[in-house]
């Protein structure tokens, strides 16, 4: 383990802000000045817009958008036709088709545990309060593969302001919606469903970490976890949990369904980190979608300026 990676030696004070990464049309974006039909777009209802177009014309694009990195958004035709979804099948090609007739409304939200306000939100109310801002960030999968996405959504630290969290929460644990008929991958019985996932409070309200209810400036799509998902981009992708119902404040840490299935291969933090290999495989470089060679995985997913002092003085082979 390379010694850089065991402690980060990088001061709150000195991270640099997620706006002063954009540009100053899209920060203006992102503070809430956007074109009325992409705003319309991302808080309609599910039912009356349709996530995904009807007519191949119709297929948005996003000519000239990038990260932070100045990394290309990936196609809508490859963030909506290759997903990882076990709810559904393993199959990533075969989750957008079995995922059509997934109900993503009505919806509910359950905020609860060591909160001093627990609260159940229906979604067009999450919608309604908070302000959904463009984030454009870099998935990457524990399969070493990755794209570059335009999500929509809003921090999760503002919701959890909201319920206000007591001294004793430590970790907020997250559980997708469980139903058989909808969700044949449900049916397998090599996981512990429903699905779960978990960080650490500070990770929780860290100014990266969203709830995302849209990609492409449209509601989410079935499936990329519609109506609601976590997005957390300095993690792998199975941490950003989708479909989520209930959200729990806690003072231990959750079991996730990964760690539990096979803790030797998915630790609890998921950090990016091409220092500590997949015991299957190397996580050194990656391959993004739509492209042919492969390119350097970068520690915490390119996000370390912003994340890594939450890690001080932890040793990231064991805190995997």
């Amino acid at each position: 383990m390379n010694d850089k990676y065991k402690s980060v030696p990088v001061k709150p004070s000195e991270i640099t802000p997620y706006s002063q990464y954009l540009s100053r049309r899209e920060f203006l974006k992102a503070a809430g000045i956007v074109t009325g039909s992409a705003l319309l777009a991302a808080c309609a209802p599910r039912g009356t817009e349709s996530a995904v177009p009807a007519g191949e014309a119709e297929i948005p694009s996003a000519p000239g958008k990038t990260d932070e990195l100045g990394d290309a958004v990936n196609s809508f035709k490859d963030i909506t036709n290759y997903n990882n979804y076990y709810e559904f099948s393993t199959n990533k090609e075969a989750v957008a088709p079995l995922s059509e007739k997934f109900t993503a409304s009505p919806w509910t939200v359950e905020v609860y545990g060591m909160v001093n306000t627990p609260k159940t939100y229906g979604i067009e109310d999450l919608l309604k309060k908070f302000p959904q801002e463009e984030r454009i960030y870099r998935l990457r999968c524990v399969e070493a593969w990755s794209m570059v996405i335009p999500w929509m959504g809003f921090p999760l630290a503002n919701l959890l302001k909201e319920v206000e969290p007591t001294s004793d929460a430590k970790y907020v644990r997250f559980e997708s919606v469980y139903r058989r008929e909808e969700m044949p991958g449900l049916k397998s019985p090599f996981y512990p469903w429903p699905y779960q996932e978990g960080l650490r409070l500070d990770e929780a309200m860290n100014e990266l970490t969203i709830l995302a209810t849209g990609l492409y400036g449209l509601p989410m799509p079935n499936q990329n976890g519609a109506p609601i998902r976590l997005v957390v981009p300095w993690k792998y992708g199975f941490k950003s949990i989708k479909a989520i119902v209930k959200i729990e404040l806690t003072d231990k840490q959750p079991a996730t369904l990964w760690n539990s299935v096979a803790p030797n291969e998915y630790g609890f933090y998921s950090n990016v980190n091409p220092e500590v290999s997949h015991p299957r495989w190397s996580q050194a470089s990656e391959r993004r979608i739509g492209e042919l060679g492969r390119r350097p995985t970068l520690m915490f997913n390119g996000y370390a300026e912003q994340v890594a002092y939450l890690y001080e003085g932890m040793d990231l082979s064991l805190f995997y």
